[in-house]
């Protein structure tokens, strides 16, 4: 299938806890009219960040030709028959809100609402490096952990949208209390902020700055205690990873998030522990990557479902 250069873009975007993206994306999966706003500190309920939100769709499209719709990828649980947000576990305030419903009344378009990871498995499906395979997953690790499936030929959601918590997913029944108010989640040891609690535990330097990158960097340096860290997260990253290669086999996991930034170096401990936690089968071929940066490739996803949605097209 082919598009005419002349069609109307898709508006995407990409809600996160504390700011929201827009932009512009052609049906060939060219972006173009980015906007980016941060919520204020003390936003508190769902119609202020509403405003903020709308804003910032308002400055995509304001760039030129009517759209043909919205798609919007949101870092939470979704009721994807709905279009509300189930829950989002950083920003309470978003909780319940039906943002299908409220973006439809506002701007009169077809609107697509759903989880950032499943947009981000669209986005590789279509655009990176799950193109042309039948079964993968991708999988995203920053602030929080989320992972979406591809099997078969097909995005799998979960009853009204419901699948892809694999961050609350239990690693350790005697382990931390995680932000969801249950004990020992995958997210509460493999998650940006069990980094910095790790490194302020630990004494390493800035460790409320800490990101894979610089703890890299202060591995490289041989400051105390950065490479048992650095280790140590792969481990607990790997962990997650090869439970759910364990029990879906989707056999190429994309990679997205924070850790991205960390490249080959943190790539090639998380394989190592990966690979030895895993069973191996005859003539499989189970493969670890990272993507692009998680913010574009959540953004061609969230248009991509928009276009599915638009054409009846089964991901």
């Amino acid at each position: 299938m082919w598009f005419s250069k002349d069609a109307r873009p898709i508006c995407a975007v990409l809600l996160l806890h504390d700011r929201v993206s827009a932009c512009l994306v052609s049906l060939e999966g060219e972006v173009y009219a980015q906007s980016a706003v941060y919520f204020p500190k003390n936003v508190a309920n769902a119609a202020d960040a509403f405003r903020v939100i709308s804003t910032c769709i308002e400055k995509a499209v304001a760039f030129g030709k009517p759209i043909l719709g919205i798609g919007v990828a949101v870092a939470g649980m979704i009721n994807t028959e709905t279009g509300t947000i189930v829950t989002v576990g950083l920003a309470p305030f978003l909780d319940g809100f039906p943002l299908e419903t409220e973006l439809n009344r506002r701007f009169g378009v077809t609107v697509c609402v759903d989880q950032d990871t499943r947009a981000l498995l669209v986005g590789d499906r279509w655009f990176g490096q799950g193109r042309g395979r039948r079964n993968f997953a991708s999988v995203y690790i920053g602030e929080t952990l989320g992972g979406a499936l591809y099997l078969d030929g097909h995005l799998y959601r979960g009853p009204a949208g419901a699948g892809g918590e694999i961050g609350h997913t239990t690693v350790d029944i005697k382990g931390r209390m995680c932000q969801c108010g249950r004990r020992g989640c995958w997210e509460t040891i493999a998650s940006s902020k069990w980094l910095r609690t790790e490194a302020k535990v630990r004494r390493l330097p800035r460790p409320l700055s800490l990101d894979v990158s610089r703890l890299l960097t202060l591995a490289d340096k041989d400051v105390p205690g950065a490479r048992d860290l650095i280790r140590d997260y792969a481990f607990n990253i790997a962990v997650g990873l090869a439970n759910l290669q364990q029990f879906m086999a989707p056999n190429f996991i994309v990679i997205h998030g924070d850790i991205v930034r960390g490249g080959g170096p943190i790539l090639r401990l998380i394989q190592e522990s990966f690979h030895d936690l895993v069973f191996h089968r005859p003539g499989d071929d189970i493969a670890l990557v990272f993507g692009d940066g998680e913010c574009l490739a959540a953004l061609r996803g969230a248009a991509s479902l928009l276009l599915s949605e638009l054409l009846n097209f089964v991901i």
